[in-house]
């Protein structure tokens, strides 16, 4: 049954009957291989809408809503197909698509102004891959550390989202897996790969912990190495922040041990010296006479020290030959309040705390090259490592990405001294012009 005349509209509805059936009959031009913007679900033999995907031509038509039924799409009859040859038929058609449909019964709600959220993901997506993904058209893939402006949490399972910078090339949204969805099939997998013996694992999400006997390090960050392990971590909450002239954010170079961090953060000070700062550090050990107090070191006692580590004062800190050594919250703050720019070298184990805290550290992680290229930096210093020694070093590299790969802002891979040096001048020197993402909880 069609209409006596087709409107010359780009989109079009009427209401007639369809056997004892009150139909509505809707056109909706659709442009060839981009998706229509809807996803649908079998009840029985019918064939029901369930989602509208913003910025799609069911969208914008506002002629198809959630719940209503499809008859028949251009003639051809829809109840009793499965969803997937609906959806198959649905991506080869284009032009004027005609739909018969059961309107929905539900009230519909009066439309909401949607609230955007933009998160940054703390893991890696492909809808190609994803069995569970409604529509592998509508699936948005993204990368660890992209921004999402996540536009519609109205199913708490598939968010709908934009890529930030995508907006202009992306009209139609995309679908993501929601926050609870993806912890629960992240600890799902976790338990079956824990069941698996050790050496088939080899996935992010179903990594060991390190079973080698760990080095005392000099620094440890209150006291625990794996705080973050069992973690299962999907999005965070993003705003965006522009740093303001006079109180700089810090900037920490974090790498495994000669990946260059220290030599960049040296150059840094000493080419501009009175843009950069490193904080001055406390330690129990005695005075030395070349040494000035609050310049060297800030001279404390045991006791002072102990009581500091209590009230959680310390960023990190560590003994080394019978004396504590510690980097102190208020002295990065004395830095900051100065008007320059705080360099901080930590170890992993400190950003947990420094990112806790309200000093809004800028995260930069040096990276090793490959260990070709690793080898002859190392010999051009004069060192002559062992090809395992250069596989610790990258392994390194690769457990400190994976574990706290969430705390960077930006990484720096250090092929070349010279250019590396160039591209974190660079990172820093933006941070003054242009506004930057950051934990919303930090703007609280």
């Amino acid at each position: 049954m069609m209409p006596e005349s087709i409107s010359e509209d780009k989109f079009y509805e009427n209401i007639a009957q369809y056997g004892d059936e009150t139909v509505k009959i809707v056109r909706i031009e659709k442009a060839r291989d981009i998706p229509l913007g809807a996803t649908v679900r079998n009840e029985l033999d019918s064939v029901i809408i369930s989602r509208i995907v913003k910025g799609g031509a069911a969208e914008k038509s506002g002629l198809l809503h959630e719940g209503d039924e499809i008859l028949e799409i251009n003639g051809m009859e829809i109840r009793g197909k499965d969803v997937n040859d609906v959806f198959e038929l649905l991506a080869e058609m284009h032009g004027t698509l005609t739909f018969v449909l059961i309107p929905s019964q539900q009230a519909r709600p009066p439309p909401t102004r949607e609230t955007v959220v933009h998160v940054k993901a703390h893991f890696d997506y492909d809808p190609t891959d994803d069995p569970y993904v409604p529509c592998r058209e509508l699936g948005l893939s993204f990368q660890k550390g992209d921004i999402l402006h996540i536009i519609s949490q109205d199913d708490p399972n598939w968010w709908q989202a934009y890529r930030d910078g995508d907006e202009d090339n992306q009209p139609l949204a995309g679908l993501v897996p929601g926050k609870s969805f993806q912890q629960q099939r992240e600890a799902m997998k976790q338990t079956i790969e824990e069941d698996k013996e050790p050496e088939k694992s080899g996935k992010l999400w179903c990594a060991k912990k390190n079973k080698k006997k760990r080095k005392k390090i000099l620094y440890n960050a209150n006291k625990n190495d794996d705080y973050d392990n069992e973690e299962i971590l999907t999005y965070e909450e993003m705003s965006l922040y522009h740093q303001p002239a006079n109180r700089k954010r810090p900037i920490v170079l974090i790498g495994p041990q000669h990946c260059g961090q220290n030599e960049l953060r040296l150059r840094l000070m000493n080419s501009e010296a009175d843009r950069f700062a490193v904080a001055v550090p406390h330690t129990t050990r005695s005075r030395r006479d070349n040494e000035v107090a609050g310049r060297d070191y800030h001279f404390v006692s045991r006791q002072t020290f102990e009581a500091d580590i209590a009230a959680g004062k310390f960023i990190e800190y560590g003994e080394h030959e019978k004396n504590l050594y510690g980097t102190s919250v208020d002295s990065v703050r004395q830095v900051i309040n100065s008007g320059k720019i705080c360099l901080l070298s930590l170890h992993s184990q400190a950003l947990k705390t420094l990112r806790n805290s309200d000093l809004k550290p800028y995260i930069i992680f040096i990276a090793p090259p490959s260990q070709e290229r690793l080898r002859a930096l190392l010999a051009k210093e004069g060192r002559n490592p062992k090809p395992e020694e250069l596989r610790d070093i990258i392994e390194k590299a690769r457990e400190m990405e994976q574990n706290n790969g969430h705390y960077f802002d930006m990484a720096i891979v250090n092929s070349d001294p010279d250019k590396a040096y160039q591209e974190l001048l660079r990172l820093i020197n933006k941070l003054d012009t242009e506004p930057q993402w950051v934990p919303s909880s930090w703007l609280r």
